[in-house]
């Protein structure tokens, strides 16, 4: 008697069904987003690749984004092109795939030895499609196309933004947005000269954008003023400034500590380190301004200082802790000096940047009736106590000014 082996049943093709999964959330408006993980090919710094479906000029298309450390290249395909690309990307390029629709979620896996595995599962909740409306520019506040932009290098000669620069784009809008809000609550009136002093400019980025805001947007004159301690960047910024025609916008050498003060409406500060932010902010009250906006950098007065009670020993060991006590500490306490002096003032995270980790901002607009300071300077003095701080250099130089009794 013989026996007739079975014949092995063929190993599923995960591939093809992950795909047709995909097919079908598209086909049926089902479809939430796709991410590519685990990236095996030769481009340095790419991590993921976040696949959305949008409408551009009336069609329907998948939008790539590509997120690397630094920046995010977006590339918009037809939607069958796009299925199609998704299709080579996977294993080649990336071992792992994770599908999100409206009633389906599904997860492609690659081992190492190239073995395929597909999940799939409900969703806990109904979900809802996002809309596929496309809006590139959606709550900017400056146009691409302003010249000093393409100057400076944040986009091509096109006009379009450069990639590396996507972060730094982030940077100058969230900048403008903040003082856009802030010039609202403010007393100052447009139609007079707005006078902007930004210490530390660096490259401008900034102070020009400020500048066009001002003038093109706002239809306001706006004399903005530029300090930078590097010559090199004070010499470029205003061969950019008269080549640009920026009437009103220069920029000049020195720093907080030896520029004589003068009147000032906007008084800005960005990443001035340590003792040079209350420097600033000392400047910004000395000058009148009505606007103070800084984002300070490196604690190092207060943290020597700081004797923290033994309850919070356990806590502070950890040298992470105690560097964000003496920021908290710092910066709590500028801002109550800032209340003292007459101005509603604001700390929130304002953005991270590109070139430090550093994203706190210190808003302050000057009240229309100021506030009687006793009470405040109280509640500053036991802070001082209760952490043993015997000097704060702010407290020092408005003392000195005779604006804290």
């Amino acid at each position: 008697m013989s026996v007739t082996a079975t014949p092995a049943r063929p190993a599923p093709d995960h591939h093809a069904q992950f795909i047709e999964l995909l097919q079908t959330s598209l086909e049926q408006n089902a479809f939430i987003k796709l991410v590519l993980a685990k990236y095996v090919g030769d481009e340095a710094d790419l991590q993921r690749l976040i696949i959305k479906q949008l409408t551009v000029k009336d069609q329907s298309c998948l939008s790539f984004v590509y997120r690397y450390k630094t920046r995010d290249i977006t590339k918009n395909f037809p939607l069958a092109e796009g299925v199609a690309t998704i299709a080579a990307l996977l294993p080649g390029a990336f071992k792992n795939a994770h599908l999100l629709a409206v009633t389906d979620e599904a997860q492609l896996e690659y081992s190492k030895k190239g073995k395929s595995s597909l999940f799939k599962s409900k969703p806990q909740q109904l979900r809802e499609v996002p809309s596929a409306e496309h809006n590139r520019e959606k709550n900017r506040f400056l146009d691409l196309n302003r010249p000093f932009l393409a100057d400076l290098g944040v986009t091509n000669h096109k006009h379009e933004l450069i990639p590396a620069m996507s972060r730094k784009w982030k940077q100058i809008n969230k900048f403008i947005e903040v003082f856009s809000h802030a010039l609202t609550s403010s007393p100052l009136a447009l139609d007079q000269p707005v006078r902007v002093s930004d210490f530390g400019s660096g490259k401008g980025y900034l102070t020009f954008a400020i500048h066009d805001y001002l003038r093109n947007t706002l239809q306001a004159e706006g004399i903005v003023t530029g300090v930078e301690l590097r010559e090199d960047m004070v010499k470029l910024c205003n061969a950019a400034a008269a080549r640009l025609e920026h009437p009103g916008l220069s920029f000049q050498h020195g720093d907080v500590r030896s520029v004589a003060p003068a009147a000032v409406d906007v008084m800005i500060a960005l990443h001035a380190c340590d003792i040079a932010t209350d420097y600033a902010i000392h400047m910004g009250i000395r000058s009148g301004a009505s606007i103070i906006m800084c984002s300070p950098c490196c604690h190092k007065q207060i943290r020597l200082q700081i004797q923290s009670p033994a309850l919070l020993k356990p806590m502070l060991q950890y040298g992470l802790h105690l560097g964000q006590q003496a920021e908290m500490v710092t910066d709590s306490l500028r801002a109550l000096f800032l209340e003292a002096c007459g101005y509603e003032t604001k700390v929130f995270e304002f953005i991270s940047l590109d070139h430090t980790n550093k994203n706190k901002m210190i808003l302050a607009v000057k009240r229309a009736e100021p506030v009687a300071p006793a009470e405040l300077l109280a509640k500053i003095q036991e802070l001082k106590a209760f952490y043993h701080i015997t000097e704060h250099c702010l407290e020092t130089l408005l003392r000195a000014d005779g604006y804290l009794a």
